[in-house]
């Protein structure tokens, strides 16, 4: 997923999530992955007419539709609030847990490293430590 949500314009937000899952085997049904990502009432409209949460919210729709094994996730929570980050990073823990993907999640906000099963820190694009979470915390329980 992309810091920027790369929707195509003229299409609506379950036409851009059905373009990723039309060319992936065993996709996710596109209406389903924006029901996930809470965009229930928003499925018609285009990007334009979506907030810059659910422009972040139709992209990630439009990646796990796909049961991608890897996520690479840009900031994944930026321009949300504090629910859709989490209801996000819900979603993003299921595909790992449940569906066995490897996530990984580069963010600013170090209030979400509990959540994780490994932390690398980085500083001036070098490894300064790693960092192996036996116990992740569980997102509901998660403040930031």
């Amino acid at each position: 997923m992309f810091q920027f949500y790369n929707l195509v314009a003229n299409l609506t937000a379950k036409e851009n999530v059905e373009l990723a899952s039309e060319i992936m085997k065993d996709a996710q049904e596109p209406t389903q992955a924006l029901i996930d990502v809470g965009l229930q009432d928003r499925i018609n409209n285009f990007p334009a007419q979506l907030s810059g949460g659910g422009q972040r919210r139709a992209a990630i729709a439009r990646a796990v539709a796909t049961n991608p094994k890897i996520l690479l996730c840009d900031e994944p929570t930026g321009a949300l609030d504090y629910n859709t980050g989490k209801q996000v990073l819900q979603i993003l823990q299921d595909q790992s847990r449940k569906k066995g993907a490897t996530v990984v999640i580069v963010t600013h906000n170090s209030a979400i490293a509990p959540i994780a099963d490994r932390v690398i820190h980085m500083h001036d694009a070098r490894v300064k430590s790693i960092e192996v979470n036996e116990h992740p915390m569980d997102i509901k329980d998660l403040e930031w």
